[in-house]
Formats: C-alpha cells, sequence, structure tokens
C-alpha cells in the first residue's frame, strides 16, 4: 500500500522495493540492522502483499550465500539486504564465487548520506565499489530527497541493476552492486511529514520503468551472437565431448547436441545423466567421469578433435586429456570468457554455434568413423565399469563408495549439492546411471558458504534435494544452519562425509610418505587439521534432526525418503588410505 506522507528513505526503498518486484523477483534475503531499517520495512510489506519471499539471516556471509544458492537454482537474483560497515564486507566470498561462475546476484548495501563519509562516524566506512573488479556493475544511488521527478532515477538504477546481473545484453551473468545512502528518520513515515509531491506508483500494468533488451529472465548462454560462416563449428568424425560445470538447461541441451551428433561423452559429475539409463553406455555419456580420461591415450580410443563445453576444474587427467598431442583443442562458451589455463584452445564458439553444429551433416563415410568411434568408446567404458563397480561396492568408508551408495538410494529426479573437496571428486568416480540433477559451486571452488547454498537451493525448487560436504566444509558455515522461526524451512538432507578434518591433502604431494618424514607432525597438524568436533552435538544445538549412518544400508536408508524439512546425516570415513583406493580404481580401469 502506497505511504501518502513517507519519509525520503521510506520513499527511496518503496519505489526500489517496487520496481524489482515488477523486473521479477521472488525471493529476497535479508539481514537486520538499523541503516538498513527502511529497506527491511518495504520487504515485509512485499512479502506480506505475496509479492515476493521474504528469508531472514544473522548471518551476512551465509545470507549472501543462501542468495547465491537461490539464483542457481531458479536462475533470477536473489536480493540480499544488508546494514552498513562489515556487514558489506561479509558478502565477499559468495560475490567472488558468483563473480566467476557467472551467478546473477544483487547486493542492497545500506549506507551514511554523503555528509558522514570519511567523519570517522560510527559503522561507516567507504562502500563504494568496495567489491572492485568482481561485479558487473557498481552503483551509488542518489541520497533521497524531496523532489519531482526522483523516483525515475531510482527506478532505472534497479532496471539497469538487474539487466547486468543477468547479462541481459550480451554481458556476463554476474554480481551487482547498489549501495544505497540512507538519511535519518529511517521509519516508514514522520508525523508531521508533508505529503509527497507526486504519485510514487511506476508505470501502469506492472511494467518495469524501462525494459530493457530480451526477457531479462532468459539465461544468457541461450542467447549470444549468431556466428558467421567463419565461426561455424565444423561436423567432425572421431570428436570427444568434454563436459565440464554448465547450468542445468545448458548441460541437458549439450547432452541432446551430443547424442544427435554421435559422440562420445566424458564429464565432470555436473548437470543430469540420462533418465531411464540401466545400461552402458548412458546415450553417450560415459560413466564414472574423469576416470576414463586416460582411455583416449588408446589408438582407437584417440580422438581427433575435443569439443569442451563447460568450465573444467576437478581432475589434473582431464587437464592431460586436453594436451594430448596431435589432438585438436576448441570450445563452445556460454558467455563472453573462457576458460583456457592449459592454453591449449585451437577455437573458441559461441553458444549458438552449437545448435548449428546440429543442422550440419557428415559425409557418409564420416558417418561411419563416427559411429566406430562411439562404439570404441562405449565398449572400453562397459569394460571399465565393470571392474570399477565391484572396487565401490566393496570400498565402504572410502568416499566413492559412499558417494556410489548415496546416488543408487537417492528418489527419481533428486536435486545434489557437492561441497568442494573431496565429495564432488568421489561423485565423479563413483557417478554410473541415475536420475539426478548435480550442482556445486566451481566458481573458486571454496568450502564456505555451502550448507547456505544448498539450502538456497532446496527452497528455490520442489525437487528432493540433498547436499554431499566434508566435514570441514558443514563446519565452515554451520550458520547456515540458523533458520529462525516463522522462516521458510528447505526440505533439505545434509550428507556429511566426516574423515575429521581435511581428507583430501592425502592424496596430494604433502600426504606422501617422504613429506611426512621429511615434516614430522607437519601433516597432521597443518594439513589435515583434526577438529574432534560432535556432529550429533551441534546438530542438537541447532534443533536439526539428526541420524547417523555407519554402514551402506543405514544411509541408503537414511536418503532414500524424499525429504522432509533440514536433516543432517553423518557418514563416519576413513581418512587413512584413500590415496590406495583411488589407485586401486585407476589401476581398474586400466
Amino acid at each position: 500500500m502506497e505511504l501518502t506522507s513517507p519519509t525520503p528513505s521510506a520513499a527511496l526503498c518503496g519505489v526500489l522495493v517496487d520496481e524489482l518486484c515488477r523486473l521479477g523477483v521472488r525471493e529476497v534475503v535479508l539481514c537486520p540492522g538499523s541503516r538498513s531499517a527502511p529497506l527491511a520495512y518495504a520487504f515485509h510489506e512485499a512479502d506480506r502483499a505475496g509479492r515476493l519471499r521474504l528469508h531472514v539471516r544473522v548471518d551476512e556471509r551465509s545470507a549472501a550465500f543462501l542468495a547465491l544458492g537461490l539464483a542457481k537454482a531458479s536462475g533470477m537474483p536473489a536480493p540480499v539486504v544488508t546494514t552498513s560497515g562489515t556487514a558489506v564486507a561479509n558478502l565477499h566470498p559468495a560475490v567472488l564465487e558468483a563473480h566467476e561462475a557467472g551467478v546473477p546476484m544483487l547486493l542492497l548495501t545500506a549506507d551514511r548520506p554523503p555528509e558522514l563519509r570519511g567523519t570517522r562516524a560510527n559503522q561507516t566506512t567507504d562502500q563504494v565499489k568496495v567489491f572492485g573488479g568482481a561485479v558487473r556493475w557498481a552503483h551509488d544511488l542518489e541520497t533521497p530527497a524531496v523532489r519531482i521527478g526522483i523516483q525515475q532515477a531510482w527506478r532505472t538504477g534497479a532496471d539497469r541493476a538487474m539487466a547486468a546481473a543477468l547479462g541481459a545484453l550480451g554481458a556476463d551473468p554476474g554480481p551487482v552492486h547498489l549501495n544505497i545512502p540512507l538519511r535519518d528518520p529511517l521509519v516508514p513515515a514522520d508525523r508531521g511529514q508533508p505529503p509527497w509531491p507526486e504519485s510514487l506508483e511506476g508505470r501502469p500494468n506492472g511494467s518495469p520503468w524501462t525494459r530493457v533488451g530480451l526477457d531479462p529472465r532468459t539465461p544468457r548462454w541461450m542467447g549470444g551472437p549468431i556466428p558467421g560462416e567463419g565461426d561455424m563449428i565444423t561436423a567432425q568424425p572421431r570428436t570427444l565431448i568434454v563436459l565440464g560445470d554448465l547450468p542445468l538447461r545448458a548441460h541437458a541441451e549439450a547432452l541432446r547436441v551430443a547424442d544427435h551428433l554421435g559422440h562420445p561423452v566424458i564429464c565432470e559429475p555436473f548437470g543430469q545423466a540420462h533418465p531411464d539409463c540401466d545400461v552402458l553406455p548412458c546415450g553417450n555419456r560415459m560413466p564414472h567421469g574423469a576416470l576414463l580420461a586416460p582411455l583416449a591415450q588408446r589408438r582407437a580410443l584417440r580422438p581427433d578433435r575435443i569439443l569442451v563445453l563447460g568450465r573444467l576444474t576437478l581432475s589434473r587427467s582431464m587437464a592431460q586429456l586436453l594436451r594430448l598431442p596431435g589432438v585438436r583443442v576448441e570450445m563452445v562458451t556460454s558467455g563472453t570468457r573462457w576458460p583456457d589455463p592449459g592454453h591449449v584452445l585451437d577455437a573458441v564458439y559461441p553458444w549458438s554455434a552449437l545448435r548449428l553444429l546440429c543442422d550440419s551433416e557428415l559425409a557418409m563415410e564420416d558417418v561411419a568413423a563416427t559411429s566406430e568411434f562411439l562404439r570404441a568408446w562405449s565398449e572400453a567404458a562397459r569394460e571399465a565399469s565393470e571392474r570399477v563397480r565391484p572396487l565401490l561396492d566393496q570400498g565402504w568408508p572410502h568416499g566413492p563408495a559412499v558417494a556410489s551408495t548415496l546416488l543408487s538410494a537417492l528418489p527419481d529426479e533428486s536435486l545434489l549439492f557437492l561441497g568442494s573437496s573431496n565429495g564432488v571428486r568421489d561423485v565423479d568416480a563413483a557417478r554410473y546411471a541415475d536420475t539426478a540433477q548435480v550442482l556445486a559451486s566451481r566458481g573458486l571452488a571454496g568450502i564456505d558458504g555451502c550448507v547456505s547454498t544448498a539450502v538456497g537451493l532446496a527452497l528455490a525448487t520442489r525437487q528432493p534435494t540433498y547436499a554431499l560436504l566434508g566435514d570441514l566444509t558443514f563446519l565452515h558455515d554451520t550458520n547456515g544452519l540458523l533458520i529462525g522461526p516463522g522462516e521458510p524451512l528447505p526440505d533439505l538432507t545434509i550428507v556429511v562425509a566426516n574423515d575429521d578434518g581435511g581428507g583430501i591433502f592425502d592424496t596430494l604431494e604433502y600426504g606422501q610418505d617422504a613429506q611426512r618424514r621429511h615434516s614430522p607432525g607437519a601433516f597432521e597438524r597443518v594439513f589435515a587439521t583434526p577438529t574432534g568436533v560432535r556432529i550429533v552435538d551441534l546438530a542438537a544445538a541447532h534443533a536439526v534432526p539428526y541420524a547417523a549412518a555407519c554402514t551402506p544400508e543405514e544411509l541408503a536408508s537414511a536418503v532414500r525418503e524424499r525429504p522432509r524439512g533440514l536433516r543432517i546425516v553423518e557418514v563416519p570415513l576413513a581418512r587413512t588410505g584413500r590415496q590406495d583406493f583411488a589407485a586401486a580404481l585407476l589401476r581398474a580401469v586400466g
């Protein structure tokens, strides 16, 4: 309901919230604070009116990752609102992840007005462009004042912010920062305040003030320039497609293209496997992820071209695959930036070129060569899987065996979020045939904020949602469990694979016996870093239901049922012997 006599700060925030709702915002994450009070009132009113859903969190860092998870699932920014000072700095880890991963994000930070900046006023620092080059756009909104026409500046600021966050005009999606200076009084209306000199209503029919490009809710990867004749991907036999981290819809489209062309596919564990996949290969998708990459060195499996889609973030074996001598490496990118840390790419194409590739035709002799190449890969993958799967079945409590049990027990069409470190690698090795959609935060692959990101995913989808997190990843964001009474609750089961420390270092050079002998005691203290935390007590402190799963049967039983509310399932793992088990899987592949 429009205030007829709002304070200037209340007017700015009411107009801003109205414009964001017109732009399609439906989820907002708010942290408590004094300077941000006008924003809190405005978003609370919009929540009461049913225009959006409000999520209140007391930790700004966790709040930002919650907004990240909501955006990863929906494709739309979920604005995160903070007060001034250190509250703003706590958004930075999620901003960096969103920047590198291309996730749309909108940061609304309340600030002191300009006359208080640089005066050492309490909770005042320089917030303008505080995130540097990690945001697509940063803007300091005009300080609220009573004057005719000022609402247009507020509304177009919101329009520009949303367009930049979504990449509506051809840029990459990502985080955007709107800094909002607010003067006292900070309550919605002040006694004696004169009526506002004009209506604060926006455009008629609920439209945004400025329409920007195409529908901003269209994912950026679906657009892109139409390639010229010299920029077309040519149809080639003996092409191996390698899929990394991609938006779910882009991943599904890439698999359809691979099926149409008849090319084998090696994937990192993200996206969705082909449904109804009870025999190998799953469409053209080979099982067990990067475990199969070394097979490309065999003469019958050696590609003439490798076509990379998405960002590869996991495996050294994938990096070695792209460096095969004499093999042409090309990439299709869904944005304006492309990953090439090994400096191996021969060509880069926009996403639209992938669709046009489906319209190209192979010569008859090339069709035969392509079919033979796919058959060779399918047979090699089948043989490798027949050796790997018994090891997974018998390997409990090693991480890949736990991941295999988890994947096989998930309900159909589940959403599985993977924390960084070992869990994502375990699923990569174990993934065989399932219908789960798998997501992870691979922009910077950090361990922070993963609980909150998973909560955001669960709140934004109706799918059964799970998270597989290591103990350090889980502990790094236990504030993600702080959900107050009356707040929307996620239906999420968090599986904590607990090896009491940084088990991944056991597989790296720091865990080698020679290094341990050279620096006695260093590995356990400064790399493995055991904590001894009792997860069951931590769950009790947050009033979150808890279960321990010490056998494959107990884990399967715990995750087989569709999640109802938030729940923690702890799986004790063996930290020692992980390196030997990983080596056994590689030997099985041959």
